[in-house]
C-alpha cells in the first residue's frame, strides 16, 4: 500500500457511488429523514457517508477490511506496529491506554498535572496513582513536563509499578526529555504511555519534539483533529508491541467505544493520515516559519511576552513546539481571561486557551499571514490601551495551585459514602470528586485528595475572573462533595 491511498474514505465513496437503499441506521437516510435547514447547511455529500458498519464497510470493533487497511496505513506513518481509531476522542484513547496495563490495586506513575481523562481511567480501573510532580514556571504560572530523574526516583520507590504515563509535548507545547524517561522505565520492564494529545504533527518535522513513537513509547493516545487535519472527536491510539498487548489495547478500546462508530470521523482520519505522510514536512515548516515570524512581531510589542527558545534548558523543558503561540498578558495587569474577552469583543478573534497570566493561540497549516497581521494588530492596540496598569501588572504576584496530598485511592473516594459541605467550610476534607478549569482540563483537585484552603483561594481567584471551573455536582461551586465523617 501507498501513503497516498485512502481505503476507507475510497471505500465510502465507491459504496455511496451504488447508491444503495437503505432499510439500516441512521434514519435520517442520506438526510432525507432530516431537518433541511440543517441538511442544506451540512450538505448531501457529508450525509450520504454518514454511515454505518454494515458489511461492505467494515467494522471498528473488529476491523478485517477497509478500516483494518487504513489503521495498517496509519501505524506505518506514524512509526507504530499498530495503530486504532478512536471515535471516543483522544480521552478514549487515553483512558484505553491507561486501563490496557492497570487494573484494581496496581500502581501507575503519573504527573500531577495529567488531563482529567487520566484519572477518569484510574478511578474506572481501581489502580492507584504515583504522582510526580511537575516542574513548575513561576513567572508564567503553567505546569511543564516531568524530569527523568523524578521518574527514575518513583520507580526505585515503585519498581511494581505497572506503567509510567508522561505528556509529550504538555498543552503550552513543552517537552520533556522523553528518551531518557523511556530508557529508564524501560530498564524496570514498565512501559510508557504518552498522552501525545498535542503533538500529532511533531512526528513529521526534525525541528519539534521528538514523538512518542520517535522515542521508543509503548503507547500514544495521538489527537490528529486538533492539529492533523480531522475531524473533532477523531484520534489514534499508536501502540509498540512487547510491553503491552495490542490485542488486550482492542479489547479495552472496543469496551469504552460506542456500537454506533461515525465513517464521517473515521474516514477524516484516513485523509489526515494521507496528508500527514506526505506532505506533514511541508506543512509543519510552514507553520513554524509563520509562528516564529508571528512571535517575534508580538515581542516587539510593549509589555506583551511570546515565549520562545529562551524557555529551554532545564531536564523539565528539553524541547518546545515553537507552533504554540504561548503569550503572557500579565504585566498588562490583566488576566488571560480579560485578553480573550477582549479580542472576542473588539476583533472577533477566538484563542485556544486563556489563563490567569497567558492566552495560548496556535498556529497550524490552516493559517495564514492574512489572520496572524489581525493578532498582531489587536495585541498592539491591547498594549496601548492598557499601557497606563503596566506598573500595577509588573509587581503582581503569579499565584499557583498546591499539590495535595493524596489520602484515598480516587476510586475508594468516588465510591465512598459521602456528604456535602459549603465549599467555604470544607478545608481539611478529602474530597470525593474532581474540580478543574477547562481547558486546560488540568484537576486542581481529585477524588482523594485532602481539601487545602490554599487552592480554595485558587479556585475563587479562577472564578472570580470568569475562568471556566468544572467538575463538581454544585456548578455555582458553593458546595463540595466529600468524604463522610463518622463521629464516635
Amino acid at each position: 500500500m501507498s501513503q497516498y491511498e485512502t481505503p476507507l474514505f475510497t471505500g465510502l465513496l465507491e459504496h455511496i457511488k451504488k447508491n444503495p437503499i437503505q432499510f439500516h441506521i441512521p434514519g435520517h437516510k442520506k438526510g432525507a429523514g432530516m431537518d433541511e435547514q440543517f441538511r442544506s447547511f451540512i450538505g448531501e455529500n457529508a450525509l450520504a457517508i454518514d454511515l454505518i458498519n454494515i458489511g461492505p464497510l467494515d467494522d471498528l470493533h473488529q476491523p478485517k477490511g477497509m478500516i483494518k487497511r487504513a489503521q495498517e496505513l496509519a501505524a506505518e506513518a506514524f512509526g507504530a506496529d499498530y495503530t486504532f481509531f478512536s471515535v471516543q476522542g483522544t480521552s478514549g484513547a487515553i483512558m484505553t491506554m491507561v486501563m490496557s496495563v492497570v487494573g484494581p490495586g496496581d500502581k501507575i506513575i503519573v504527573p500531577r498535572n495529567v488531563h482529567k481523562s487520566v484519572m477518569s481511567a484510574i478511578v474506572f480501573s481501581g489502580a492507584t496513582p504515583i504522582f510526580v510532580h511537575p516542574e513548575i514556571d513561576k513567572e508564567l504560572g503553567i505546569s511543564h513536563g516531568i524530569t527523568p530523574e523524578a521518574v527514575e526516583a518513583a520507580l526505585k520507590q515503585h519498581p511494581d509499578a505497572k506503567g509510567v504515563l508522561v505528556i509529550n509535548p504538555t498543552y503550552f507545547g513543552i517537552a520533556g526529555d522523553l528518551k531518557r524517561i523511556v530508557d529508564i522505565a524501560h530498564a524496570y520492564g514498565v512501559p510508557v504511555l504518552v498522552d501525545e494529545a498535542h503533538g500529532v504533527h511533531i512526528h513529521f518535522h526534525e525541528d519539534l519534539p521528538l514523538s512518542a513513537m520517535q522515542a521508543g513509547a509503548d503507547m500514544a493516545a495521538t489527537s490528529v483533529h486538533k492539529l492533523g487535519g480531522s475531524m473533532t472527536q477523531s484520534s489514534i491510539l499508536n501502540v509498540k508491541e512487547g510491553l503491552v498487548s495490542a490485542k488486550r489495547v482492542q479489547a479495552i478500546l472496543s469496551m469504552l467505544t460506542t456500537t454506533s462508530t461515525s465513517y464521517l470521523l473515521l474516514a477524516s482520519l484516513d485523509v489526515a493520515r494521507k496528508r500527514l505522510a506526505t506532505e506533514g514536512h511541508e506543512l509543519a515548516e510552514q507553520a513554524i516559519r509563520l509562528a516564529n515570524e508571528t512571535r517575534k512581531q508580538i515581542n516587539d510589542i510593549d509589555y506583551l511576552y511570546c515565549v520562545g527558545k529562551e524557555i529551554l534548558g532545564t531536564e523539565a523543558t528539553f524541547d518546545y513546539d515553537p507552533t504554540k503561540l504561548i503569550i503572557s498578558v500579565k504585566e498588562l495587569g490583566l488576566t488571560g481571561y480579560d485578553v480573550e474577552k477582549w479580542l472576542r469583543e473588539r476583533y472577533n478573534i477566538e484563542v485556544e486557551l486563556s489563563d490567569l497570566y497567558n492566552i495560548l493561540c496556535i498556529i497550524t497549516p490552516g493559517d495564514t499571514e492574512q489572520e496572524t497581521n489581525v493578532l498582531v494588530d489587536a495585541l498592539r492596540h491591547l498594549s496601548n490601551e492598557f499601557r497606563h496598569q503596566a506598573e500595577v501588572g509588573k509587581k503582581a504576584e503569579v499565584i499557583l495551585p498546591d499539590i495535595p496530598v493524596l489520602a484515598l485511592t480516587p476510586r475508594d473516594a468516588f465510591y465512598a459514602e459521602t456528604e456535602v459541605v459549603p465549599f467555604d467550610e470544607s478545608a481539611g476534607r478529602i474530597i470525593a470528586e474532581f474540580v478543574m478549569v477547562y481547558p486546560p482540563g488540568i484537576p486542581i483537585f481529585i477524588p482523594g485528595e485532602i481539601i487545602t484552603e490554599e487552592n480554595l483561594n485558587y479556585i475563587r481567584k479562577n472564578i472570580e475572573v470568569g475562568l471556566p471551573v468544572q467538575g463538581p455536582e454544585d456548578d455555582t461551586l458553593r458546595t463540595l462533595r466529600v468524604i463522610k465523617e463518622h463521629q464516635k
